[in-house]
């Protein structure tokens, strides 16, 4: 998820559990801030080996180690999946007992019962290591309290342990999940400016050709960003000029949405930007924008949304509301200019070819900021300069990364301060991404289930969106939708076995069941029924939200989802109300107390 600089080393892919399992290496010999400095640097890293394979989410990583030497390693690979501190502690085995735990980030509980706390208890860790603080309100310091409720020394970088002696160490801690900080300061994504440029600091010939700017070393970095990011920018120049794809082109990983921002919908009818089938693609118009494209791009699969002003801002915060956690901005310089004005660009790639193209109408890469004096240009922070080949790639950050360190209290503990607060203002609960307060509600959300396979024989289910996305193809008379079944059940993480499921669903629709729209709404009741059922806590934490209305809050799924304005029909929400309808019957009136 994080755009890291080039001091980080990084593997190329995310290793197999089998690389990472009763590894015994040996980081640091010397001991003290020294041997804690190189250990949580080592957990900073392993954090973000799911990058590019995911969708971005909050970066674990977990590193036990006793002595010097690593004993277990583990980071969450995608939300829904096992957490790193139980992954490390399963590496670890018996050596964990003693052992001391470096985590990247304070842990963030989206099991609904403290999976990554209760793990290293049980495994008798002796203390922990923590690089920073969890920055969503509803987590932060949960799990510190947690640890050292449960006699765990608990040593946080800039509290116990001094931050000149650790500042390496947590300097990539913070950079590893830069996004998710600037979107709990800002309430905007983290968002990344992208350009190529020639010496003579041109992104195109006056004619408007720009293939190619730079090297193929150059775009093939441009990959892996577009791989950490959830959705790419461009303005409606960029569609008629270039008609780009737009898609990582690593095959397999993370797939980003784009975005088209145009307030005439001056758009072509055909452009590779209306291939959904590749990704997603939203168009945002002004409102009112030429209903005859609005409904030729709906036709194609293209979603449009409408502003009553389009601005980068907006654009920005819709974003936010849609769970989005980095952006990257691969426009023109007409729209990177208001952009970086309206202040949602965090972050500037530069990648500089060694050409010169000259032109006075060619573009470049910024367009009119309305300075007028020198001493008005923007400053890059903590700038890193870097070879790709025959490029110069220049990075930095336009806005110093939140700081986060003063203890915030929740809304919970504000409420206990002052009476006069309350914590709830209105009678309803969204959820959606698993790090949400009721995250673990998700059908994406790691809780394993038992149901039968397609013989009909009692099997563990890793989530019950894999149950979900396998009972598409089951009862059908084909091979590959047998084959099908058994490649969702085998998935890492719910994320890609939605993508298995939807992506076969939409192109070959003669693999899914003929009765599947009939049935689908009773294969996610029994999904959950048994999610529930297998776990007592999460019955318990919906049984709390008796007198709530429960909202998913997906922003385009208007079926299991709320909509983005409400207009969503919420069958999750519906069937969850039904199964706590059902729980509270069931239960005593001793038990409900």
């Amino acid at each position: 998820m994080a755009l890291l600089p080039s001091f980080i080393a990084l593997p190329t892919s995310s290793p197999s559990r089998a690389d990472t399992s009763h590894r015994v290496r040996r980081i640091c010999s010397t001991g003290g801030a020294a041997h804690d400095n190189a250990l949580l640097l080592r957990a900073a890293e392993v954090a973000d080996w799911s990058a590019g394979h995911t969708a971005p989410h909050p970066n674990f990583g977990c590193v036990i180690a006793r002595n010097g030497e690593v004993v277990g390693e583990g980071f969450l690979y995608a939300q829904g999946t096992k957490c790193a501190e139980l992954q490390a502690v399963e590496a670890a085995n018996e050596l964990g007992r003693g052992a001391t735990a470096y985590v990247n980030m304070e842990p963030g509980d989206c099991h609904g019962d403290q999976t990554p706390v209760s793990s290293l208890v049980q495994a008798g860790i002796s203390r922990v290591v923590v690089g920073i603080r969890h920055p969503l309100g509803h987590l932060r310091g949960k799990a510190i309290n947690s640890f050292r409720n449960e006699g765990i020394r608990v040593d946080v970088v800039g509290e116990e342990l001094p931050i000149k002696k650790m500042e390496k160490a947590l300097k990539s801690c913070i950079l590893v999940n830069a996004p998710l900080l600037y979107r709990a300061a800002f309430h905007v994504p983290f968002s990344v400016l992208k350009y190529a440029m020639t010496l003579d600091g041109k992104i195109a010939a006056r004619s408007g050709d720009a293939s190619w700017v730079s090297s193929r070393l150059s775009r093939g970095r441009v990959f892996e960003l577009r791989g950490r990011s959830d959705a790419i920018v461009v303005g409606g120049n960029t569609v008629r000029q270039d008609n780009p794809r737009l898609t990582a082109r690593h095959g397999g990983g993370h797939v980003p949405a784009r975005i088209v921002m145009s307030k005439s919908l001056n758009l072509p009818e055909e452009a590779n930007l209306w291939n959904t089938h590749d990704a997603y693609t939203i168009v945002a118009t002004q409102r009112g924008a030429r209903k005859d494209i609005q409904e030729k791009l709906a036709k194609k699969g293209v979603e449009v949304v409408e502003f009553d002003m389009l601005n980068p801002r907006d654009v920005m915060e819709y974003c936010y509301s849609r769970g989005c956690l980095s952006i990257l901005w691969e426009c023109g310089g007409e729209l990177a200019a208001p952009a970086i004005s309206s202040g949602v660009i965090h972050k500037v790639y530069a990648f500089i070819a060694p050409k010169i193209i000259g032109g006075r109408g060619a573009p470049s890469p910024v367009g009119e900021l309305g300075m007028i004096q020198m001493s008005q240009a923007l400053d890059l922070i903590d700038v890193s300069i870097e070879e790709i080949g025959p490029d110069i790639l220049v990075s930095g950050f336009l806005h110093p990364i939140p700081d986060l360190s003063p203890v915030i209290p929740s809304i919970h503990e504000t409420a206990a301060l002052d009476p006069t607060v309350s914590p709830y203002e209105s009678k309803i609960i969204f959820f959606y991404k698993t790090w949400d307060p009721f995250g673990a509600f998700s059908n994406f959300s790691p809780h394993s289930i038992i149901m039968p396979d397609e013989t009909g024989v009692p099997c563990m289910w890793p989530t019950v969106e894999h149950y979900y996305q396998a009972q598409k193809f089951l009862g059908v008379d084909n091979p590959l939708a047998k084959g099908l079944i058994e490649q969702i059940k085998c998935t890492r993480s719910p994320e890609e076995a939605a993508r298995i499921g939807r992506k076969v669903q939409r192109e070959q629709p003669e693999l899914v069941h003929p009765d599947w729209d009939t049935v689908k709404i009773d294969v996610m009741y029994r999904g959950l029924r048994c999610k529930f059922s297998m776990h007592p806590h999460l019955n318990s934490l919906l049984r709390s939200t008796a007198g709530f209305v429960l909202v998913e809050a997906s922003p385009h799924d208007l079926f299991w989802g709320g909509g983005r304005e409400g207009e969503g029909l919420n069958y999750l929400g519906r069937l969850l109300m039904k199964l706590r309808s059902e729980s509270l019957k069931e239960a005593t009136p001793e038990s409900i107390v």
